[in-house]
Formats: structure tokens, sequence, C-alpha cells
């Protein structure tokens, strides 16, 4: 499970690297709201990702 979870985050982020890039190389004018939408929520999903992550290694001492 956590390399599932390792993947996707990557994938996410890949995704969020590369709409950044791409304002960067075609100027604002590439941005609308649905461009928005989805980068917040790879954004939002990645970060999801190194939290499940980080719970999953730390031990439990109960």
């Amino acid at each position: 499970m956590r390399a599932y979870v390792a993947v996707t985050g990557l994938i996410f982020g890949l995704l969020v690297v590369a709409h950044i890039m791409r304002i960067f190389a075609e100027g604002r004018s590439v941005v609308d709201l649905f461009y928005v939408i989805i980068t917040s929520a790879a954004a939002a999903l990645c970060i999801w990702a190194v939290v499940l992550l980080r719970r999953s290694t730390t031990p439990d001492l109960r």
C-alpha cells in the first residue's frame, strides 16, 4: 500500500510541476478557472500522499 501511495503522490506532484512550468512557458494566458482547480486538486492530493506516507513510517508507541 505504501508503494501505491508513493507512486500516486509522485504522479500528482509531477502534474503540479508540469502545470507550473506551462504557466512560465506560455504566460498567464493559459490560466483559467478549470486549470487552477485541477492544479490545486493535484497539489492537495500530493500533499495528502506525503502526509499518509509520514504517518505510516512513524512507529505506534501504544
